[in-house]
C-alpha cells in the first residue's frame, strides 16, 4: 500500500497545501494604465456626473492551472494542486470614487460574464446604484478567454470580444486560457489587498475585498469557492448570484453537459469567509425545468458563514437590462418606469411571452450586496431568508398562491402586492429565451378585484409590504422613496 493511501485525505491536503507554495512565490505582476475609454458597457450616462472615474489597466504575469488531488464530491471540500503555468496578460476596469474621502474601504471584483461571447458586467448592473451611493470601488476582471477572443454559448450581433472589438488597443493581450482564469482572478484580488493596489486604485487604500460573479461566472466563483480559496485568501468575501446546481471543472472549461455542470454541487462548509448566493426562481429549477441542473438539488442549510437567499418571483435575466444602463440616480421615475415595461424583445430574441419586469430582483441584490459588506466589515450577518415552495419529489413545482405567484422565498411588495403574475419560468423563445421569466399583467378587472379603492388601495397595502421588506433586512431603507414612486408610476402603467 503507497504512503499516500496510508495518509487518505489528510495526506492529500498536506500534498496539496505543498504544492501550492510555489505558485504564491511568484514576480510581482505587471500592472499598465490603458489611457482612453475601455470597450465595457458600463452605463449610459457619464459616470463623471455622479463622482466616479474610469481607468482600465492590462494586468501581466504567470499563472497556474489546478488538478483535483482526489475526488471532487458533492459537499464541496475539494483539494487541488498546480497542474501547469502560462504567462497572461489581461485587462481590469476600475471604477471608483473621484474623491478619495468618499471611498469606504471595500473594492467589489466582478468575474465578467462572456455567456454571450463578450464581457458584460451584470453584477455592476444590478448593484451600481448601492456602490456609487455607499462609496465602494468596483474592478471588473476579463478573466475568461471568451471575453478577450470570443467564442461564448450565445453570439448576437455587435456582441464583440475585446481583441475584435478594438484589434489595436487590445493587441497586446493575451489569455492562455480557462484553466488559468482561477489563479488569474486570485492574483487581481491579491494585487487590490497588498500595497501594490495602489497602482490601480491611486491613493485610495482597500481594508476589504469582495468577489462577485453571475450565471457562468457563478459557476466559476462556485469551484472557486470550494477548490482555491481556501489556499488563495485573496477575497474577504464572496456574492455568487444566479447559479445553478453544478460547478465548473478545476481545470477550467465549463460544459453544460459536464459532469460537475450537472451534479449537485454544495459550498463547502468549512468557510473561513462569509458567502451570500442569490438565487432566482430560474435557478432553483433550472433553465426548462430540467430539476437535475437547478440549484434545487444543491440546496443546503445556512451556517455561520453562509447565506442563501430564494428571491421569489425573480428570473435569471429581466428588464432591468434596459433600465441599469440609464439608472443614475437621477433619472425620473417616469422614465425608469417606462424603461421596466415588459418586452418580448431582447438582444434580438423575440420570446414567447412577455420577460419578467419587476424592479425585485435589482433592489434586492443591492441589499445582499450591502449586507455581505456588513458582514465582512463589521461582523453582522444578513438574515435568514425562507426557501422558495416547492412541491416534494424528483418532479418537484413551485407552490402558487391564488395569484399563480410563487409562494415562500425571500417576499417583496411586488409579490405580496402584486399587479401580474412574475415568474422565472414557463418563457419560451429562441437560445437563451428560457432565462428571462414572465410576466402576465393582470387585467383591469382583477386589478379592481384585489384594490377595490383603486391607486391608493394599491400604495397602501404596497407600503405596508415595503416596510415589512426593510424591516427583514431583504430591501434598503435607502431605496424606499424611489420604490413607492416606481409603484405608483407602474400601476398606472397597468392600469391604462
Amino acid at each position: 500500500m503507497g504512503k499516500m493511501a496510508i495518509l487518505g485525505s489528510f495526506g492529500h491536503a498536506i500534498l496539496a497545501a505543498l504544492l501550492l507554495i510555489p505558485s504564491m512565490a511568484r514576480a510581482e505582476l505587471g500592472v499598465k494604465l490603458v489611457p482612453g475609454k475601455p470597450v465595457l458597457a458600463l452605463a449610459a450616462f457619464d459616470l463623471a456626473s455622479v463622482g466616479y472615474s474610469v481607468e482600465e489597466f492590462f494586468i501581466s504575469g504567470t499563472a497556474s492551472s489546478y488538478k483535483p488531488v482526489g475526488d471532487l464530491g458533492g459537499d464541496g471540500r475539494w483539494t487541488v494542486a498546480p497542474a501547469a503555468s502560462a504567462p497572461f496578460t489581461t485587462r481590469i476596469v476600475v471604477v471608483r470614487p473621484s474623491e478619495p474621502s468618499k471611498f469606504n474601504g471595500t473594492v467589489v471584483v466582478e468575474w465578467l460574464n462572456v455567456s454571450i461571447g463578450m464581457d458584460v458586467t451584470p453584477d455592476w448592473s444590478h448593484t451600481h446604484r448601492e456602490l456609487i451611493r455607499s462609496g465602494y470601488a468596483y474592478v471588473g476582471v476579463s478573466a475568461q478567454k471568451v471575453g478577450v477572443v470570443g467564442g461564448g454559448m450565445m453570439s448576437a450581433p455587435g456582441m464583440l470580444p475585446l481583441k475584435k472589438a478594438d484589434p489595436e488597443r487590445y493587441g497586446p493581450l493575451d489569455h492562455p486560457g480557462d484553466a488559468y482564469a482561477m489563479d488569474m482572478f486570485t492574483q487581481v484580488g491579491t494585487l487590490l489587498k497588498g500595497p501594490a493596489g495602489t497602482a490601480v486604485l491611486g491613493s485610495l487604500v482597500a481594508k476589504h475585498v469582495l468577489a462577485t460573479g453571475e450565471s457562468q461566472s457563478a459557476g466559476y466563483l462556485t469551484t472557486y469557492v470550494n477548490a482555491i480559496a481556501p489556499t488563495a485568501k485573496a477575497f474577504d468575501g464572496y456574492l455568487i448570484h444566479s447559479r445553478f446546481g453544478g460547478a465548473v471543472p478545476v481545470e477550467g472549461t465549463f460544459t453544460p453537459g459536464s459532469s460537475l455542470a450537472t451534479m449537485a454541487v454544495k459550498i463547502r462548509t468549512d468557510l473561513s469567509v462569509p458567502v451570500l448566493t442569490f438565487i432566482t426562481e430560474t435557478d432553483l429549477v433550472g433553465i426548462g425545468g430540467r430539476q437535475a441542473h437547478g440549484y434545487l438539488q444543491a440546496r443546503q442549510p445556512d451556517s455561520d458563514r453562509f447565506r442563501a437567499w430564494e428571491v421569489a418571483g425573480t428570473a435569471h435575466a429581466d428588464t432591468y437590462l434596459n433600465v441599469g444602463p440609464i439608472d443614475s440616480g437621477l433619472v425620473p421615475v417616469e422614465t425608469l418606469a417606462k424603461a421596466y415595461a415588459p418586452t418580448s424583445n431582447v438582444f434580438g430574441m423575440t420570446t414567447g411571452k412577455p420577460i419578467n419586469a419587476a424592479p425585485q430582483h435589482h433592489y434586492v441584490m443591492q441589499a445582499a450586496m450591502a449586507a455581505l459588506n456588513d458582514w465582512v466589515v463589521a461582523n453582522k450577518a444578513p438574515p435568514h431568508g425562507s426557501p422558495i415552495s416547492v412541491t416534494s419529489g424528483d418532479d418537484a413545482t413551485f407552490v402558487l398562491d391564488q395569484n399563480g405567484n410563487v409562494k415562500g422565498g425571500i417576499r417583496s411588495p411586488w409579490m405580496d402586492v402584486p399587479t401580474a403574475r412574475l415568474s422565472g419560468i414557463g418563457q419560451t423563445g429562441p437560445g437563451m429565451g428560457a432565462l428571462f421569466g414572465v410576466t402576465e399583467s393582470f387585467d383591469s378587472a382583477k386589478l379592481a378585484k384585489l384594490y377595490p379603492g383603486g391607486r391608493d388601495d394599491y400604495l397602501r397595502k404596497f407600503d405596508k409590504a415595503l416596510q415589512a421588506a426593510v424591516k427583514s433586512g431583504f430591501i434598503l431603507k435607502a431605496d424606499m422613496p424611489e420604490i413607492h414612486a416606481l409603484a405608483a408610476a407602474m400601476f398606472l402603467n397597468s392600469a391604462s
